[in-house]
């Protein structure tokens, strides 16, 4: 998301804090966390923040329906920062080929850890990385466009994913289930169908969030004085929120992260920018760079390498290696199953830290 991300704090401690924190949350859910946690607390008062830490399972939005929008816009708002230099120089040949190795790459990825979680040969295009893959080209192909024409060509996408929808299943363009247009995509190209009904065709509609972040980055990349960035941030980022939720309450397209409609993404976008405001008003601002914030920022700093490790290594054997310790040292205390689980998550989510902890000390940086 960000292999460039030590020269990008340079400049922005708060970008680093932002991505390091969102990849922190990926990696909690990867350790085991999210789930382990939502059994030990049902049906106690902690049983609705347990919630929180899942997708919705249609209509509706969670605080973990925000993180994929967080990791593509994170992508856009560093992309003018590690580019900016070559671009410079009139090197665009060479960054167009950079760019489109790290996408090939990044899809690659994402097809293969589909066939991690299947432990088999699949071909099966839902990942976020696959997803990230075209958006990061959609986002580079026009980002040196003026930001209000990369704006109008974010909801020019935005209204295309509703043509698209709303022409192919005018009765129910949104009903749950399988007879939508992203469905149908999904046939044509993968053969099948997702059971939780993730579909492809989400990185039309939601390679806004790695425009937006663009056009954020030029902001915050220009001579503007910092305290007259937040404006416009706070006006657009307030906007696009408000109106991906009246377009929900008003029952004109209703917040499906699953399918990003318009409104999932006007609303998950707005929610993107307001962070992202509130990180570089309380950090680069204000000049809050307390040292417990290095404990996301580390994370950060090999973002992609780290997810593809939990998704991968770390979801399958650490998970194992370390209930061997904690089951055997805190089952005989007498702790639940339950417990013992959260603290195992925990265990091998602070081994995931440690390892990133690690490679930003010693100054490796895994590069896509």
């Amino acid at each position: 998301m960000s292999q460039l991300a030590e020269s990008v704090s340079k400049r922005l401690f708060s970008l680093d804090v932002f991505r390091g924190l969102t990849m922190f949350l990926l990696i909690a859910e990867a350790a085991g966390f999210h789930h382990n946690f939502s059994e030990l607390v049902e049906g106690t008062a902690f049983s609705g923040f347990a919630r929180q830490l899942h997708h919705h399972p249609w209509n509706g939005l969670r605080f973990w329906d925000l993180i994929q929008p967080f990791f593509m816009f994170i992508v856009g708002v560093a992309m003018p920062f590690s580019l900016r230099k070559r671009l410079a120089q009139g090197d665009r040949k060479q960054v167009t080929k950079h760019i489109v190795r790290r996408c090939f790459l990044l899809f690659l990825f994402g097809v293969l850890l589909h066939c991690v979680y299947s432990h088999a040969l699949v071909w099966e295009l839902w990942n976020v990385l696959v997803q990230l893959a075209f958006t990061i080209l959609i986002a580079y192909a026009i980002m040196n466009l003026p930001n209000k024409i990369q704006i109008g060509i974010s909801l020019a996408l935005l209204v295309l994913t509703e043509i698209l929808y709303r022409a192919y299943n005018p009765a129910g363009p949104y009903v749950q289930g399988h007879d939508s247009f992203g469905s149908y995509i999904d046939m044509l190209v993968m053969g099948k169908v997702n059971d939780g009904y993730w579909v492809f065709v989400n990185f039309i509609p939601t390679a806004a969030h790695t425009i937006w972040g663009v056009v954020c980055g030029k902001m915050l990349l220009s001579h503007i004085p910092a305290k007259e960035k937040i404006r416009p941030f706070l006006i657009w980022g307030t906007a696009i929120l408000l109106l991906g939720f009246a377009l929900d309450l008003l029952n004109i397209t209703p917040i499906i992260k699953r399918i990003a409609t318009s409104s999932f993404t006007l609303a998950s976008g707005g929610f993107a920018v307001l962070t992202l405001t509130l990180f570089y008003w309380l950090i680069d601002i204000r000049g809050y760079k307390a040292n417990w914030l290095k404990i996301f920022s580390v994370v950060g700093t090999n973002s992609i390498f780290i997810y593809l490790f939990a998704e991968t290594v770390g979801a399958q054997w650490f998970r194992g290696f370390g209930r061997i310790w904690t089951e055997g040292l805190l089952a005989p205390m007498g702790l639940s199953e339950q417990l013992i689980m959260v603290l195992n998550a925990l265990l091998v989510l602070f081994i995931f830290w440690y390892i990133t902890y690690f490679l930003d000390k010693h100054k490796i940086y895994f590069k896509v």
